[in-house]
């Protein structure tokens, strides 16, 4: 069980993040987002292939411990930029021997709730 106030419902699979935090590229990834950031900064910040760098980002975003936003820029180039989507993660075994992990968020300010909210609608259509 993952457990996050914000993630609105859509608890990532225990494994999926599991081997997301096993994964040395992602911890990378992690370490180096002290804020948002492109796919191609990362991957320059991380030193590895731009394939690697995305694969990895998706790993990291279904795991929902990176967030993705998308920047509309005046010259009508969109980036997606990239940024840590917790405080921390606990692994904890319960009373009756299940792993469960907690998700601690950072708290969504009104505006990025309604990023957010918008993301989804994308998705949607």
């Amino acid at each position: 069980m993952v457990a996050g106030p914000l993630n609105g419902g859509n608890l990532p699979d225990l494994q999926i993040v599991l081997d997301a935090l096993d994964d040395e590229d992602c911890r990378r990834i992690i370490e180096v987002l002290s804020s948002p950031m492109t796919a191609k900064e990362i991957s320059d910040q991380c030193e590895m292939p731009l394939s690697t760098t995305y694969r990895k980002l998706d790993l990291l975003t279904e795991a929902t411990l990176l967030s993705e936003r998308t920047v509309i820029q005046s010259d009508g180039h969109h980036t997606t930029q990239y940024e840590v989507a917790f405080e921390r993660v606990e692994i904890k075994l319960d009373e009756d021997h299940d792993v469960t992990v907690a998700i601690q968020r950072t708290p969504e300010s009104t505006d990025e709730r309604l990023e957010s909210l918008w993301a989804e609608v994308r998705k949607e259509t």
